[in-house]
Parts: C-alpha cells; structure tokens; sequence
C-alpha cells in the first residue's frame, strides 16, 4: 500500500514536470512567432542609401552616434570617407 501512494507521488511529480516543460516552451514559441508578425524596422545605409531591416544590419558607432550599413564594404567606404 505504502509503495503504491510513493509511486504515485512520483508518477505526479514526473507527470507536473514534463507539463510544466511544454506548458513554458508553448508561451516561449508564442511570443516569438507575435515577433515575426510585427513590423519590421528599417534603417537607411549612410553610404549607399538603401534602407535595409534593422535587424539583418551591420552596427557600427562612429563618433557617439549608431550607424547600420547593408554589409562590410559600405562601412569600410563610409569610414574611408569620412576619414578624409
């Protein structure tokens, strides 16, 4: 009698757990399919002036100011131009 009720307990525990998991990865993959669904944001290349996704972007701060580039030759063009 005394096993069954600890074997119970423990079938309980295991059972809350493995609920717990998926109940915590469900919200986790909600919240980041509501991200896929948000818009966007776009930031323009200081050098070639195309607008590109923020986050796919190059970041670099030059002189206490943030600049995204589309990829690493417009950044190394822009810092060549505005170090001359």
């Amino acid at each position: 009698m005394m096993l069954r009720f600890i074997l119970f307990i423990l079938l309980f525990i295991l059972l809350y757990n493995v609920l717990h998991f998926f109940i915590k990865n469900m919200s986790f993959i909600k919240r980041t399919m509501d991200r896929k669904s948000e818009p966007e944001e776009l930031v323009q290349d200081p050098y070639c002036q195309i607008y590109i996704p923020k986050r796919s972007a190059l970041k670099k701060r030059v002189a206490g100011k943030d600049y995204y580039f589309c990829n690493r030759e417009c950044l190394k063009k822009y810092l060549k131009k505005k170090a001359s």
